[in-house]
């Protein structure tokens, strides 16, 4: 007489961060049929729901859409047009802009103004709020869009892998929003662009993801403190001068808060109890430890406050520097080597015939241009190159 096939719930390890995670797998047994000699039932495994892969097209999306960005930004830009002279003119108006003006390969500051970038004045006083989210697309060059790409590629990938592309997503864009807030509560006399506080906002969904997930993670120490090392990293390179650490740190910090809503999974005790027979159930676990559903129901709390007062704080043009003294060093550490000034470029310009005397207010330099009726943006473009 055959026996009973058994149905119970076995665990195979499978690999999230190399072996960092363990995730359950359902185990299907095949009904048993008639057979001359009794043998071992095969077992078939298929992932869970709890944990399935994700087929990753949303962040390469974003990368895709970066570089469009960037690609229309020049196109407006037009530098053989509004300058007087170019880098690669053989891109025709898709050329750049001098070195001196922009040195990451990219447009003049006006023509970033124009498509969006960061601008508290505006902000403020014309009610552009939009800003705070449109800034997040654009890239003051092509190497500024290297390099946040190339970052977005490594970490968003295997995120959005894992959770899928809605809560990486809102995470991604939440979080840029959170770094252009607290940018603009601080830095409210230069433009600002770039997606590093939405790649931030992933670095630290990522850490709260480990600290909340705790449980089932092997190596866990070793996995939270090369974390923190990477991020540590990161962040420091923001103290040295033109890097906007304040979007950095507001990006990090709201997408840690929302780690711990967005990134939180059950336990491993319910999911096997949840795919176990009647015959082997035991008593009722809970899907979420304790401290998980605190630490969803705080960030909550602390996100909508944090945001929602960021926001009322800024469009009333609140500068956060009055009320912290120092907090400006944690953008930018002025050394021997570099200044961590950041006024803008104004010249004092006179033209006699077709000679274009400028004079820039900041460093007191002066120099003598030939040109004849130059326009607004030409004028601009020399400016920020003489007081550069």
């Amino acid at each position: 007489m055959a026996r009973e096939p058994s149905s119970s719930i076995e665990i195979r390890v499978l690999s999230k961060r190399g072996s960092n995670v363990i995730h359950p797998v359902e185990v299907d047994t095949p009904p048993l049929l008639p057979s001359p000699s009794p043998g071992p039932v095969p077992v078939v495994y298929r992932e869970i729901k709890h944990f399935k892969k994700w087929v990753p097209w949303l962040i390469p999306s974003f990368v895709v859409a970066n570089t469009i960005m960037l690609g229309i930004t020049m196109y407006v830009n037009n530098c053989p047009k509004n300058s007087i002279s170019c880098i690669a003119d053989f891109l025709g108006r898709f050329s750049f802009q001098p070195f001196k003006e922009n040195p990451l390969l990219g447009p003049s500051s006006s023509t970033l103004q124009k498509m969006g970038a960061l601008d508290v004045s505006r902000v403020v006083d014309r009610h552009q709020g939009w800003r705070l989210i449109t800034c997040i697309w654009l890239h003051g060059g092509v190497f500024h869009l290297l390099a946040n790409m190339l970052s977005l590629l490594v970490i968003g990938i295997r995120l959005e892998q894992e959770f899928g592309f809605v809560k990486i997503g809102l995470l991604y864009v939440i979080s840029g929003f959170g770094g252009s807030l607290l940018s603009g509560l601080f830095l409210q006399q230069n433009i600002s662009v770039g997606a590093s506080g939405a790649l931030f906002g992933l670095l630290g969904g990522m850490l709260s993801e480990l600290i909340t997930n705790w449980s089932i993670y092997a190596n866990k120490l070793a996995a939270f403190l090369t974390l923190v090392i990477i991020i540590a990293i990161n962040l420091a390179v923001g103290i040295l001068p033109h890097v906007d650490n304040f979007a950095h740190i507001g990006g990090f910090l709201s997408g840690f808060l929302l780690g711990f809503v967005f990134l939180i999974r059950p336990q491993f005790g319910w999911v096997s109890q949840k795919y176990a027979s009647l015959e082997h159930s035991t008593s009722p676990k809970p899907k979420f430890k304790t401290y998980q559903c605190i630490l969803w129901v705080a960030s909550v709390i602390l996100l909508i406050i944090g945001l929602t007062l960021g926001l009322v704080m800024l469009l009333r043009g609140v500068d956060a520097n009055d009320d912290c003294s120092w907090c400006h060093y944690l953008s930018c550490v002025p050394t021997s080597k570099w200044s961590c000034k950041t006024e803008a470029a104004y010249c004092l310009s006179d033209q006699i015939g077709n000679q274009l005397n400028l004079t820039c207010s900041s460093n007191g330099k002066s120099s003598i241009y030939l040109l004849a009726d130059p326009t607004s943006s030409q004028i601009q473009g020399l400016c920020s190159e003489l007081c550069n």
